[in-house]
């Protein structure tokens, strides 16, 4: 049990999650060790509930442990030592006397020894649940979608029920439009429902026709922040209304518009959704991109332009007296936020260059195709290599968020003044890690080394600091330097955001992945399974107290003791900060790192299928690669258009040739981990209970 002093009389509900270390059926109760290295007595009662982990699918998974083959480890109520374990109970202290009596326990490993999480369905049904329901609650009963139901329907602010917010009006903001676009297009690449598919695609269409907006020589695209009504009717806002931003184009927003268009043209290739993607890219490199020193070459992005000037030192930019100025400022979100939110997705679907059919200008469009590749290849490399040298600081375990265009720090930027959000610290460690999984693809192991040496300081760092050691969990916001005496400061509260939980499972579980491979003492070495039940702790925390059962949804933000806080804005299924995106982004990578890296006694236990819808252009192959997932990582097993097998004649060519006829046919990609990599990863496989 814990040693600290407590005062005497104490008593708390306090939730844990550890590993079991042992158990005693007779006397019904458990040891639990949790991350901090305390160890909780867990006191079972008569009224202690037992259950497993549900999904939104609210299936009682609970089922009697096949452990009868193992004697030898002890057993009891479906737990075992070495088990990862939740329980919810009250601590309590009088005097020296200690106790924790259970409330409930959470049985996270299901009757076949799999953590439930782990099964191969887990989150189709979660991302599928979803999806179903975003759509239902803007749509009510469709089940087919154009243009036209987004523009009369779609609203950015939606209640905890999935409601229009009525202070908001109709208010429609582009950038949360296009993260929904990007759910509904992840949620077709795993389910393959038509719905989803049909959401998407008039998605698009309605972002396209209402919130692009072109230069008057259509060589570049910028879109609009907002559509809103008053009572003269609708009208369009170019700048962003969002107060760190008012009265800018913040890049972040252009950069997200480009979310959902990259993920669904990697189901689609459709051309014409490339060429608005094109232009825009044009603009993050006409008006946003720091060029100022050509020995230098591209020096990053600022954060913000002036709509009216387009300059980012335009003097408008800072903005009212005491308010944070964005004039000549760089941060996370201009450098950091290209990678996930589209630059990863459209290299996936440009590397290799997708194969042009006959035309009598298709060498000239295979030509500016191949500048506009190395175009998306520069701005990752200039990126990637930004964030790994200029965000770390020396004797600081959190990157540093802010710089003036000569990348001295900016400690006294509105809010955030030297303050470190613990979800970007773990998705710049998820991030550098897919672009060192692509470096080795490439050859460039050196590149791909200093990459990955960041991203795993920041992962250590962070499992120490970042995540809650009892309870489990990311926390929000820290202070850089705490100056309370303690390893940990928070800048507010010690609360835990939804998006920044997804950014340390992906981090943690893709480091697992990349240590398991390039690591020679395989994938059983300290580092890579320290990484793995680091990721399974928070997707315990995650299912458990994440998910909005009742609403298939999720909860914004919850308390330190994981109680949803939905005051204020906080219990909204929409808004500015919340969108069909990253819930649904979890989903799909979850599930593609699961199904690649897990260990597993049979390999078709690995397997994945994603589907694809290749649009009437002249591309003749479209790629299908789920993610930068290294070398010998995962291969085709099938291939079938229409539900027509078609043969593979290399399994590990991730451009699939498409036939003139294949446009618009829905088109069926299975995947398995290899062989090498399944015979490296399976002495730490879980024994399988049954062979199907």
């Amino acid at each position: 049990m814990p040693t600290a002093q407590i005062l005497s009389g104490y008593n708390t509900q306090l939730p844990i999650i550890g590993e079991i270390t042992g158990l005693d059926a007779n006397a019904r109760t458990l040891d639990v060790r949790t991350r901090s290295g305390n160890v909780f007595k867990v006191h079972a009662r008569d009224s202690t509930w037992f259950d497993a982990v549900k999904n939104l699918d609210r299936l009682d998974r609970r089922r009697p442990r096949l452990c009868a083959e193992d004697a030898s480890t002890p057993c009891w109520d479906n737990l075992r030592v070495g088990d990862i374990v939740a329980v919810e109970g009250i601590y309590s202290r009088q005097g020296e006397a200690e106790c924790y009596d259970a409330l409930a326990i959470h049985e996270l490993v299901s009757h076949q020894g799999y953590y439930h999480f782990e099964h191969t369905i887990w989150w189709v049904s979660q991302i599928n649940a979803m999806a179903d329901r975003w759509l239902d609650n803007l749509f009510g009963e469709k089940s087919t979608y154009i243009i036209d139901d987004f523009s009369a329907l779609y609203r950015t602010a939606l209640n905890i029920e999935g409601l229009p917010v009525e202070e908001q009006g109709d208010k429609q903001e582009m950038a949360t439009l296009s993260r929904l676009i990007y759910g509904l297009s992840s949620a077709y690449l795993m389910t393959g429902e038509e719905r989803f598919f049909q959401g998407a695609r008039a998605g698009v269409e309605y972002q396209r026709e209402a919130f692009r907006s072109l230069s008057a020589d259509g060589r570049f695209c910028f879109w609009l922040h907002a559509r809103m009504r008053d009572r003269e009717g609708r009208f369009d806002v170019l700048e962003c209304l969002f107060a760190d931003d008012r009265g800018s184009l913040p890049l972040y927003e252009q950069i997200y518009a480009l979310a959902g268009l990259a993920q669904y043209y990697r189901i689609t290739n459709d051309w014409e959704i490339l060429y608005d993607i094109q232009r825009t890219i044009a603009a993050f490199n006409m008006f946003f991109a720091d060029r100022h020193d050509s020995t230098r070459g591209h020096d990053g992005f600022f954060s913000h332009i002036d709509p009216v000037e387009f300059s980012p030192f335009a003097s408008k930019l800072q903005n009212d007296p005491g308010g944070p100025s964005n004039q000549s400022q760089k941060n996370w979100n201009s450098v950091g936020d290209h990678l996930p939110a589209y630059l990863i997705n459209l290299l996936l679907a440009l590397d290799p260059l997708p194969e042009i059919g006959q035309g009598p200008d298709a060498a000239e469009f295979g030509v500016e195709l191949e500048k506009f590749r190395a175009t998306c290849r520069e701005i990752l490399d200039v990126t990637a290599d930004l964030i790994a040298r200029k965000f770390p600081q020396d004797g600081n375990s959190y990157v540093c968020e802010r710089f003036d265009r000569d990348w001295n720090p900016n400690y006294g930027w509105g809010w955030q003044q030297n303050r470190g959000i613990v979800g970007h610290n773990l998705k710049i460690a998820w991030n550098l890690t897919r672009v060192a999984n692509y470096y080795l693809s490439e050859g460039r192991q050196a590149d791909a080394k200093r990459m990955f040496d960041v991203a795993l300081k920041l992962g250590h760092d962070m499992a120490r600091l970042g995540i809650d050691q009892i309870r489990s969990g990311v926390f929000d916001a820290v202070e850089r330097n705490p100056h309370n005496g303690m390893p940990v400061q928070f800048a507010w509260l010690n609360t835990k955001d939804f998006w920044q939980q997804e950014q340390g499972i992906l981090a943690y579980l893709i480091m697992f992945g990349h240590s398991a491979m390039t690591d020679s003492d395989g994938p059983g070495n300290n580092v890579a399974s320290e990484f793995l039940k680091l990721g399974r702790e928070l997707l315990a925390f995650w299912n458990l107290y994440f998910l909005d059962r009742d609403r298939n949804g999720v909860f914004f933000r919850v308390g330190d003791n994981a109680t949803p806080v939905i005051s204020s804005t906080y219990g909204d299924k929409g808004g500015h900060s919340i969108s069909g995106y990253h819930v649904f982004e979890l989903c799909y990578l979850v599930h593609v790192y699961h199904r690649t890296y897990l260990p597993r006694e049979q390999r078709h236990h690995s397997g994945l299928v994603l589907h694809f819808r290749p649009s009437t252009s002249r591309f003749r192959s479209i790629n299908v690669l789920p993610d930068f997932l290294g070398p010998d990582t995962v291969e085709i097993l099938e291939v079938t258009v229409d539900g027509v097998g078609r043969k593979v004649n290399d399994p590990r060519n991730f451009q699939l040739p498409l036939l003139e006829a294949d446009q618009g046919k829905k088109v069926l990609v299975r995947f398995q981990q290899t062989e090498k990599l399944h015979k490296a990863l399976s002495p730490i496989a879980i024994k399988d209970k049954r062979h199907f």
